[in-house]
């Protein structure tokens, strides 16, 4: 049995994996919250639940020990902790900022390490960042939430070729818009950074109905049972992919940026957002 270790389970993609993973006979899966009374309905369905903040480093110690204590090593981490602060360069606080690189970044890194030990004397294991289509490219009033994605998509190339002679296998996952409450948090976090009259009142309106919107789209958005899939693909595949975009408009958004280059995605964001040249 290979034991998996999943953080951020409480919601969304991370609840979406766990309860797809468990299905599987050939897995123990570790679903981590830092409430575990938020994720009882994962132990019902075969879980193991413990108790994560990957911001506090005893935690995360904790939940390596336990799943090594029983299994000798993690054979396949899920970095799936993260969440969205948004607002403008100027008018975002930094202690909020900071927090969003703790767990996006600083949690995922850490988590890593913590594991890397185990995999290397087992001579195996896989890693699955999950990182978004928001580390290839950047919206307006998400520049701090994308430079956190950009980061994992750094760490994550670095860590694949470190890695890969002791036998363990590193993918990204690159999700596009998926229906969670990552974006009720985005927006709620855009709206407590605004200033209701400051100069960039008419962007952050625009960048508000933009998320409500292209969030609540079916051509847009997705469920998060896809980006489980794709994660399952990762952990399971013989030769797994470097990186996993995940959705039809994320393919769309990432490859018209890199082929048609800066110029051509900001003009397009000034008719999205209906700002002056």
């Amino acid at each position: 049995m290979t034991a998996v270790l999943i953080t951020g389970t409480s919601s969304g993609i991370g609840r979406a994996a766990a309860q797809r993973l468990v299905r599987r006979p050939d897995l123990t899966v570790y679903a981590t919250a830092r409430k575990t009374e938020t994720i009882t309905e994962l132990a019902e369905s075969g879980a193991r639940v413990l108790p994560l903040d990957v911001t506090d480093e005893e935690s995360m110690r904790a939940a390596v020990e336990a799943v090594e204590a029983e299994h000798g090593a993690v054979g396949v981490l899920v970095n799936n902790a993260g969440f969205g602060e948004y607002g403008t360069i100027e008018e975002t606080r930094l202690d909020g900022v900071r927090r969003q690189f703790e767990t996006n970044v600083f949690g995922l890194s850490r988590m890593t390490q913590l594991v890397l030990p185990g995999m290397r004397e087992a001579g195996r294991g896989r890693i699955v960042n999950i990182g978004s289509m928001g580390g290839r490219l950047v919206f307006p009033a998400g520049g701090y939430y994308h430079a956190s994605k950009y980061a994992v998509e750094a760490l994550t190339d670095a860590l694949r070729f470190e890695t890969a002679p002791f036998g363990i296998k590193v993918s990204l996952v690159e999700p596009g818009l998926i229906r969670t409450r990552f974006s009720g948090d985005a927006a709620q976090n855009l709206a407590d950074s605004a200033v209701p009259s400051g100069p960039y009142a008419a962007l952050n309106s625009a960048v508000d109905h933009q998320i409500s919107e292209s969030f609540r789209s079916k051509l847009l958005a997705a469920p998060p049972e896809v980006v489980a899939t794709a994660i399952e693909r990762a952990i399971t595949a013989a030769r797994p992919r470097s990186r996993y975009v995940v959705t039809p408009a994320a393919k769309v958004l990432v490859h018209t940026r890199r082929l048609l280059g800066g110029r051509f995605f900001d003009a397009y964001l000034r008719v999205q957002f209906k700002t002056a040249p």
